[in-house]
């Protein structure tokens, strides 16, 4: 078994909550009621924090902004894979709402898509396994506990799996800065799954191809597009209001 360490406030905090026999090593720097509060969950979990000077932490973190806490975890792969799709499928019914991001690359990025995934409700996030970011502990730390709650979906062919939930009634609607009808003229309303493309190039052409419908989110500015988290958010919280305005959505927002 592999180790991992994370780091960050919320990343942490999802780990002790969520996987505490994951759990191995917890280290803190400095003193203030955050960090108390954690050193407190770590303890009630039976997990000893140990206090250690800042530059420690800069080292394990290799620099990266720590805010005072690192974590070492035994990995276990909690991301699913396309074999899961359909038994999850099934505990979301009537409409799932779902995420599929194609060949995202930046950490940063992948982990503002999980936590806005989680912040709309959104029953799983497909991603391929070539050519994009795992789950890495800065995509944890970005995702401040998303990583921790949303099934992520790992599929080694996303057009084959792009079928299969066609087969299963799920509507394919990508986000195309070209395409011709504007996002807000569009029913997500039903079983949906949104499609993003990567940070440079968008929707590659199978992926496109694959797309039930294409929409492109309406731009005012002179600004040509958005960053694929910023588009997530847009795009995900679309679906929500039409689903809370058609009674639809599992949580009341």
């Amino acid at each position: 078994m592999s180790t991992e360490l994370i780091y960050g406030l919320h990343a942490v905090t999802a780990a002790l909550r969520h996987h505490t026999q994951q759990v191995q090593s917890l280290w803190l720097a400095g003193q203030n009621s955050r960090l108390r509060a954690v050193a407190d969950m770590a303890a009630e979990r039976g997990i000893n924090a140990q206090h250690v000077p800042r530059q420690e932490l800069d080292r394990l973190s290799h620099q990266a902004r720590h805010q005072g806490v690192v974590a070492q975890l035994n990995v276990i792969d909690s991301s699913r894979s396309e074999a899961d799709l359909p038994q999850l499928l099934a505990e979301c019914q009537p409409a799932p709402l779902l995420l599929v991001l194609d060949g995202i690359q930046d950490p940063h990025n992948l982990g503002a898509c999980l936590r806005t995934a989680e912040a709309a409700g959104v029953n799983a996030v497909i991603v391929p396994t070539d050519r994009a970011v795992g789950l890495t502990a800065s995509v944890r730390k970005v995702a401040a506990g998303a990583a921790e709650t949303v099934p992520l979906i790992t599929v080694t062919n996303l057009a084959r799996a792009l079928r299969r939930l066609q087969e299963t009634g799920i509507w394919l609607v990508g986000a195309a800065g070209e395409a011709p009808t504007s996002l807000y003229h569009t029913d997500l309303n039903g079983p949906v799954a949104l499609v993003l493309g990567a940070e440079d190039k968008g929707l590659r052409r199978l992926t496109r191809e694959h797309c039930d419908q294409l929409v492109r989110i309406p731009m005012a500015g002179e600004v040509a597009s958005l960053n694929v988290s910023v588009a997530t958010g847009v795009v995900l919280f679309e679906a929500v209001r039409q689903r809370i305005l058609a009674g639809q959505h599992k949580k009341s927002l």
